[in-house]
């Protein structure tokens, strides 16, 4: 048996070795592509005057020899620059001659993780690449390490956003994203003692071999307040207006072909060129930089601390100066080949990611009144027929509010535009319902309340002409629940657009081993038309594809336990379930409900070391808020399952559980190609879409989970038969508020009983006594808001039918293939077709 199983791993290390090469797939001659993009005889390598030789050489004006991993990145990334330059620029050119109906989308965040082998894949380059490697003797996985995360984003908002680039690009749409160029991203995770801890995530220290600055194209941003240096702090000054300057940063967004390059454009935030002299040469050195320090320090960080009212106002700021650059940047770009300002929403549309960047309707309004000088009436026509909003939450903390008093200091025009716009709106809804003083207030765009604030939603809702949610009942919800009042004024502006995500780099990238599986049953076609995916449906009776597919699995999962073992110490044993639940730390999101899981599994085996039970790792990765309490306490109890579970040794071998930290675009395409089973269990009603559990089951992760978000969707296209599906829907959630006490789950289930008191008796977290105490509060005492103690039986039994099957290998791949086969839906492809007809009504635009 033992020499069976070492056949099989070198087998599987030998096909690892394979997978770490570009992958293969529509390989055009290296020629070709290279006249394609418009690089004319120039070489990629092979010769001293190629541009891989040149940028190694020149770039670092170093002994090509003795360049190191990072300048042999930078060398192949701008090599690859080079390679797409012609083409992005051609791309612009069509649009500005063929003045196509352009998109515009707003987000704070774009999370787009590493874009080497991205940009190679979307260009076709793997043949050059694949070349490359073998001539130079490189590895390519070592030349992919270097490249760091780009730290602009920090969850599914960021990731969504940057999927729906890569789909507009790759369906032609003339499309631009706006955002912010964030010096540092959100954190550096690390773990110590159990406990998280944030370091610096410094992503820029290196140049960025992508980013093109333009800093011919910055726009200024007038606040009504500056900025000076009071006992080491920045304080704001009333009165006193100042100007910021937006500095524009490029990236290419490369859909796949590479016939489309669109652009990224990311703001830095800097002061007028001013240096106080004076200060300077009387000492005061900090001092004389004051302003250009209060100005660097906008775009310092994403998502500063907003426990404090310094970080609040940081936010706040933050979200203006997007808005402000990004509308002075697309009005000066419809300018030039548009006079008429009735056009603007036929040649413009504003799509705002969640409420982040609902200023753009005051800031709109603000340019048209002010320098295009329209009346009222005609300037909130096309700012709403400009502008959509997109709502990421049901989650009544997550819809923004803020202070009205902060507007009225920093922008005091947008505070008259935003009073103005309510008080006429409300004219018209006391016109519709002139008894109704409570729908009035509701409806609002100004809270009222010891400090008034605005709110942004009903700011976004009111002026745009289209708001929709990210999911069939998340949308519904909406519509019902959170914004009930306004949908019932504006019906015809509420739609679904269920989310989705890129098959270029969540399958065939991050998944080389399935996706040439797939490749060999189906053909290629599925890459840019994921439904074809349907015709794998009735090849999971076949039983040579089902063997393609665990073979494939394996592959992925050895990979994946190797860089475990390299990077952690850990050893995995890739022929247990890899059982996974990745995401931002949430008590909605349940990490704890997965952890109490595991406590009774432990406990059962504590009591009978011979119970049969599936070997399992559990995996978990995620951040918490720095500030979020108790998110960090999951982590700690997550940690201290792990080295308790690890150091006994009743239960060695068959449970693991791995936190793996600082968790990353990069570390979920290393790990959701491995896995087996995706947790998606949030309290049902909370999750407004997910796109994670739609990369686990693109990937053959079977799912166990809650009737929420997108899972719904999901489980509608496979069957549900195919799914694990447990625990309370969101009708029963709200219905049970009223009387719901996780006593009675404590006092009439002797393990959920158990479970609880091993938790509270400091036996994961012996040299932290106590460390629990606030989980037992926001369980028992606070009255389980999240209801974890009301699905957990219902969870474990789910996973008890899910590792029965894991023992049928033959069941388990057809179902696996036939989850595979039902995730065509899910691309973002569709999603941005929905988006594309049914709210911006653009249309491909062929560069020539």
């Amino acid at each position: 048996m033992a020499t069976t199983r070492s056949k099989e791993t070198k087998d599987a290390a030998a096909r690892t070795s394979r997978a770490s090469k570009p992958a293969p797939g529509i390989e055009p001659a290296p020629a070709d592509l290279l006249v394609q993009y418009g690089c004319g005889p120039i070489q990629f390598s092979g010769t001293s005057d190629a541009l891989y030789e040149r940028h190694l050489l020149f770039d670092s004006a170093r002994d090509p020899a003795a360049a190191g991993p990072r300048e042999r990145f930078e060398a192949v990334a701008r090599s690859v620059r080079d390679v797409l330059s012609q083409r992005w620029v051609r791309t612009e050119l069509t649009y500005e001659r063929e003045h196509p109906k352009r998109v515009y989308y707003l987000s704070m965040e774009f999370l787009i993780g590493r874009s080497l082998a991205n940009n190679v894949t979307n260009l076709l380059l793997d043949p050059i690449a694949r070349r490359i490697v073998a001539e130079k003797r490189l590895d390519w996985l070592g030349l992919l390490e270097p490249e760091p995360d780009a730290g602009l984003g920090n969850g599914g908002l960021g990731r969504l956003a940057a999927c729906f680039l890569d789909s507009m690009a790759t369906m032609q749409l003339p499309a631009m994203g706006y955002g912010l160029r964030y010096e540092y991203g959100m954190f550096r995770q690390t773990i110590e003692d159990g406990w998280q801890r944030e370091q610096p995530d410094n992503w820029l220290r290196r140049p960025d071999p992508w980013e093109v600055a333009r800093p011919e194209e910055c726009v200024e941003v007038p606040l009504n307040c500056s900025f000076e240096l009071r006992a080491g702090a920045l304080q704001p000054i009333p009165g006193r207006p100042s100007t910021l300057i937006g500095v524009p940063f490029d990236r290419p967004i490369v859909g796949y072909g590479g016939k489309t390059i669109n652009t990224l454009r990311l703001w830095a935030a800097a002061a007028r060129d001013y240096f106080d002299f004076a200060q300077f040469s009387h000492g005061d050195f900090v001092g004389a930089l004051a302003e250009s320090l209060a100005a660097e320090s906008l775009t310092r960080v994403l998502y500063p601390d907003d426990s404090t009212t310094m970080g609040q106002g940081l936010r706040f700021v933050q979200e203006y100066f997007l808005v402000a650059c990004a509308l002075a940047d697309l009005v000066r770009r419809f300018r030039r080949g548009n006079a008429d300002w009735n056009a603007l929403p036929d040649q413009v549309a504003i799509q705002l990611n969640d409420t982040h960047p609902a200023m753009a309707v005051p800031e709109l309004m603000r340019i048209l009144l002010d320098e295009a000088h329209l009346p009222w009436d005609q300037a909130w026509d096309l700012t709403r027929r400009t502008l959509a909003y997109t709502n990421h939450t049901l989650l009544p903390e997550a819809l923004e509010k803020w202070p009205l008093d902060w507007f009225g200091v920093l922008l005091p025009r947008l505070l008259e535009i935003i009073l103005e716009i309510n008080r006429r709106f409300l004219e018209d809804v006391r016109a519709r319902f002139p008894a109704d003083q409570g729908r009035i207030e509701r409806v609002s765009l100004v809270e009222e309340g010891s400090a008034q604030k605005i709110r942004m939603a009903n700011l976004a809702i009111v002026g745009s002409h289209s708001t929709n949610g990210v999911a069939a009942i998340h949308s519904e919800l909406l519509r019902q629940t959170t914004v009930r009042d306004l949908a019932e004024l504006f019906p015809e502006r509420f739609s679904n657009k269920t989310n989705g995500v890129t098959p270029r780099r969540w399958l065939r990238l991050a998944n080389p081993w399935l996706s040439a599986a797939i490749t060999e049953a189906i053909g290629d076609g599925w890459v840019t038309d994921l439904a074809e995916l349907r015709r794998l449906a009735p090849l999971a009776q076949d039983g040579g594809v089902r063997d393609a597919f665990r073979q494939a699995k394996r592959d992925a999962k050895v990979r994946f336990a190797d860089w475990v073992r390299s990077t952690t110490g850990q050893a995995v044993d890739p022929d247990t379930i890899f059982d996974c639940q990745v995401k931002r730390i949430h008590e909605y999101k349940r990490q704890l409900l997965n952890a109490l899981r595991i406590v009774v599994l432990y406990d059962r085996l504590r009591a009978n070391p011979r119970l049969d039970i599936v070997p399992r790792t559990f995996f978990f990765a995620g951040k918490a808020a720095p500030a979020y309490h108790l998110a960090k306490i999951i982590i700690k109890l997550l940690n201290g399952l792990a080295r308790t579970i690890d150091g006994d040794p009743a239960v060695a071998g068959r449970l693991r559980v791995v936190f793996l930290p600082d968790y990353s675009v990069t570390l979920a395409e290393r790990l959701i190609p491995a896995s087996d089973v995706s947790n998606q269990i949030s309290t049902a009603g909370y999750e407004a879409s997910g796109t994670s559990n739609m990369k686990f089951m693109m990937n053959g992760a079977l799912t166990l989970g809650t009737r929420d978000g997108a899972t719904i969707e999901m489980a509608a296209e496979a069957g549900e038969e195919h799914f694990f599906l447990f625990g309370l829907t969101a009708e029963q959630v709200a219905g049970s508020r009223g009387w719901y006490s996780p006593w009675w789950h404590y006092e009439h289930e002797p393990e959920t009983r158990a479970a609880l008191d091993l938790v509270f008796s400091n036996h994961f977290s012996p040299k932290d006594a106590g460390a629990f105490e606030p989980i037992r509060e926001a369980l028992l005492t606070h009255g389980d808001y999240y209801m974890h103690l009301a699905d957990l039986r219902a969870y474990l039994e789910a996973s008890e039918r899910l590792g029965a099957l894991y023992a049928d290998r033959e069941g388990w791949a057809r179902k696996a293939i036939l989850n595979v086969a039902a995730s065509g839906k899910f691309s973002s492809d569709r999603t941005i077709g929905e988006y594309a007809t049914g709210i911006w009504k653009a249309k491909p635009c062929i560069v020539t």
